[in-house]
């Protein structure tokens, strides 16, 4: 049985399922070239429809009930609904703030949502009509699509399943037991007591863009003191079970009070530690205590707080875990999978890659290359002159096989780079116009994981996608410093022969000649804007970069202006 799953929300996007196997997963950013758009994904439906028919399909499954965030949401009523909501906010605030807290609220904002939700439901069914498709839609959850991302695809049964956000269909956290093949919900958070909300607050107020940029703060955070800590303690805190807004601060009034706590002259990398700090203590709790209450040993996450890799790392060290695993596209991009993964059901599947992606031909490749009148150069064992021209410390930017699925480069959309110049961080990042503070992320053959890192145990899996942060040793620090952060964490990629051949050959030939397995992997793009899709995608962000060497396919061009 084929399923599709399609989310119009924040980073929008469709999967598509056959008898519980993924054969093909997109967000619509990487076609429209919008950063985390929102909207119904019709190029994403019009890309899958060149390869399949819709009668394929048998069944539908979108990836939220309620809130759509969608600038499409006009014609679904979405404005009136947003008054409707402000003003219901305004009536019941003269109740106080604790009524936001309260189970009542929940069900009032569901309600309040589901006053469009048969709109929006006959508009998506009129859509994709449109496209031909003729077969059930099913409306999942949105904290139920991510649970289910992480738990069909994590490849363990019995499992604690921990979901948290800023907020999707009322809520913001849940907890689940994933086991034979089938999730039970034990808790829910409703979005008046989000601690995912309270991150994306430091964010703004730091000048970032909210749901976007939080992982600046995460790097930011490991250069300051959290000396405000006891203010956000003050706000949203772990308590029965769940999160609660103990200071009855209403969303946008929470800014207010930050600002109005830490004052004009505050330094950013304190805040961020502080909120880093808070985020790290009061999740574990959580985890913690639905650890200790089911007495089971591996967690399976997803939701948008767990893009927080420092958090991920703080999980695993937890002495009543086994393992931890993250869902690979853990935040909004995941719940077209997760939709369709909750309609089919069954035992879960291991997931060792997330190529899910498109795919080019060498033909269309050379196509693109002789568009732009580009020199190159075909090769057989391109791999080998890849690693040749990464130790010379040339900067690669890689295209190859099917795109990945999710925010993380893993080798197909990736530029490379030998990870023993300190200075990259500062240079390249330049190049590609990003402001970061987290220090590029390293990709290391998986058979010297224990050489390097220390206290991966139960992290294995999630390192396959870049989800955690393991401590360093000093090995690692003397000879790959530019993939170390300040307090001796990286964010690896392991990589093994079986995930992905081609990139294990480059950094096995790498290894033979430079004795080192550890080469720098950030995401082919430009600041801005997303992970090239398309081979024309990869020329002009190679062009615009200035950068020394594109690998595309089995061809190598050089830029003509490198020394």
């Amino acid at each position: 049985m084929k399923i599709l799953g399609i989310i119009d929300t924040h980073d929008a996007g469709i999967a598509l399922i056959e008898d519980g196997k993924i054969i093909f997963a997109i967000n619509e950013e990487r076609l429209n070239r919008i950063k985390l758009c929102t909207g119904f994904p019709k190029k994403s439906i019009e890309l899958l429809l060149k390869k399949y028919k819709a009668n394929d399909v048998d069944r539908i499954a979108v990836g939220s009930k309620y809130i759509e965030l969608v600038e499409e949401s006009r014609s679904f009523g979405g404005e009136k609904l947003d008054n409707i909501n402000r003003k219901a906010m305004s009536s019941l605030s003269r109740f106080g703030g604790c009524f936001f807290k309260t189970g009542a609220w929940t069900r009032i904002h569901k309600g309040l949502f589901s006053i469009m939700f048969k709109r929006r439901q006959d508009e998506i069914k009129r859509i994709l009509k449109e496209y031909g498709f003729n077969c059930p839609v099913d409306f999942i959850d949105h904290h139920t699509s991510h649970a289910a991302s992480a738990y069909y695809t994590s490849g363990k049964d019995n499992v604690l399943v921990i979901t948290s956000d800023a907020a999707g269909d009322a809520l913001s956290a849940t907890v689940f037991v994933g086991n034979g093949g089938k999730l039970t919900k034990l808790k829910e958070v409703n979005s008046y007591n989000s601690i995912g909300k309270l991150y994306s607050y430091v964010t703004e107020i730091c000048g970032f863009k909210p749901l976007r940029h939080e992982g600046k703060i995460t790097g930011l955070a490991a250069y300051g003191n959290p000396i405000y800590i006891s203010l956000f303690n003050k706000m949203v805190v772990f308590n029965n079970g769940g999160f609660t807004n103990i200071s009855n601060t209403k969303h946008e009034r929470s800014k207010e009070k930050i600002l109005k706590e830490i004052g004009r002259d505050f330094k950013k990398e304190n805040l961020a530690a502080s909120v880093q700090k808070h985020l790290e203590n009061e999740t574990i709790k959580f985890v913690s205590h639905w650890l200790d209450k089911t007495r089971l040993r591996n967690v399976v996450l997803a939701g948008g707080v767990f893009s927080n890799v420092k958090l991920n790392q703080k999980i695993l060290e937890l002495d009543n875990i086994d393992s931890v695993y993250i869902h690979p596209n853990m935040g909004d991009g995941g719940l077209a999978l997760g939709a369709a993964l909750y309609v089919n059901g069954g035992k879960p599947i291991n997931i060792d890659d997330v190529y899910f992606g498109v795919e080019y031909s060498e033909k269309e490749i050379e196509e693109t290359l002789k568009k732009y009148n580009l020199k190159y150069k075909k090769y057989n064992h391109v791999e080998k002159e890849i690693a040749k021209l990464l130790s010379e410390k040339k900067v690669v930017a890689r295209f190859n096989g099917k795109m990945e699925y999710g925010p993380r480069a893993l080798g197909n959309r990736s530029i490379l780079y030998h990870a023993g110049d300190k200075t990259v961080n500062d240079w390249l990042n330049k190049n590609l116009c990003r402001t970061e503070w987290m220090p590029f992320a390293p990709v290391t053959l998986e058979e010297f994981k224990s050489d390097y890192y220390l206290n991966y145990k139960g992290g294995e899996h999630a390192a396959k996608f870049m989800t955690i942060t393991f401590d360093c040793n000093d090995r690692m620090r003397e000879e790959s410093p530019a993939v170390v952060h300040v307090d001796n964490t990286a964010r690896p990629q392991l990589i093994n022969e079986e995930i992905n051949p081609s990139y294990y050959k480059i950094l096995k030939e790498y290894h033979k000649l430079t004795n080192i397995p550890t080469i720098i992997n950030t995401s082919f793009n430009m600041h801005e804007e997303p992970i090239v899709c398309s081979p024309e995608d990869a020329v002009r962000s190679f062009k615009k970069g200035n950068l020394d060497v594109l690998a595309i396919g089995n061809f190598i061009v050089k830029n003509q202006s490198s020394p």
